[in-house]
């Protein structure tokens, strides 16, 4: 059996219950990126023998993390690192079907990609000070060829610096398992506001309007396990090419 080095307690207040101080390490293991957003964690009894602890307190940390949302059980398969479902959100306002009536994931395409500082809005939405070095990107999204969605994303500059380095080819249409592999960052939920405007002459030019023809902004910020804002984004899509539907029972 692996025990812990008592020289090396574990962090946190040692007042707490065993099973909360598990949790908090097994936490920090996700946050660092040890299990990548849809891996398996170790079995249970894995875990309880590598910090000699009780499998009941493994369990009692598990389902913490499952109940703040962290991670998921599923039947017959283990624990994984949840991974944030964005797929009914965005998107779901947009008609992105095929022929055959099957989604289409729209391509990627960035455009620009800079080091500036944040204005007011960037900066209150990330919880920045005004003038903070933050990673600024244009982005196209095209469904068959045809632009779609004109998105402009703010990212802090740290811990975010390593996407610098990352080439446009390399980006594909998902931005969030990118953030996780190479700046440590998993996105587990955002807030969406949606709002109509008029479109401004750059965006315009790039999903292929008239300048000041309605168009549908959906503002997000999305947030890590612990609730600190990572991303901020605005993306833009033609009025003509929303829907909504809700069934209501």
């Amino acid at each position: 059996m692996i025990t812990i080095v008592k020289s090396k307690p574990w962090p946190g207040d040692e007042r707490l219950p065993l099973f909360e101080r598990l949790r908090d390490v097994i936490a920090q293991r996700v946050r660092a990126g040890e299990w990548a957003p849809g891996e398996a964690l170790p079995a249970e009894l894995t875990l309880a023998e590598e910090y000699g602890v009780s499998l009941g307190t493994v369990r009692r940390a598990i389902g913490s993390l499952v109940d703040s949302g962290a991670l998921e059980r599923r039947q017959g398969s283990g624990t994984f690192v949840r991974t944030g479902d964005f797929s009914s959100t965005l998107f779901r306002f947009f008609r992105l079907q095929g022929p055959d009536g099957a989604p289409i994931r729209p391509e990627g395409r960035l455009l620009s990609r800079e080091v500036k500082q944040a204005d007011a809005s960037i900066a209150a939405a990330l919880a920045l000070r005004l003038g903070d070095e933050i990673i600024r990107m244009t982005r196209l999204r095209l469904s068959a060829g045809e632009p779609l969605l004109a998105e402009d994303i703010a990212l802090p500059l740290e811990p975010f610096r390593p996407f610098l380095d990352i080439s446009a080819d390399e980006l594909g249409p998902l931005l969030y398992p990118i953030y996780a592999r190479t700046c440590g960052r998993v996105i587990a939920r955002a807030e969406e506001t949606i709002t109509f405007d008029h479109c401004p002459a750059a965006e315009a030019a790039l999903l292929g309007l008239k300048t000041g023809d309605p168009v549908v902004a959906i503002e997000r910020v999305a947030r890590d396990f612990d609730g600190v804002a990572c991303e901020w984004r605005r993306s833009l899509g033609p009025a003509s090419r929303f829907h909504y539907r809700v069934d209501i029972r």
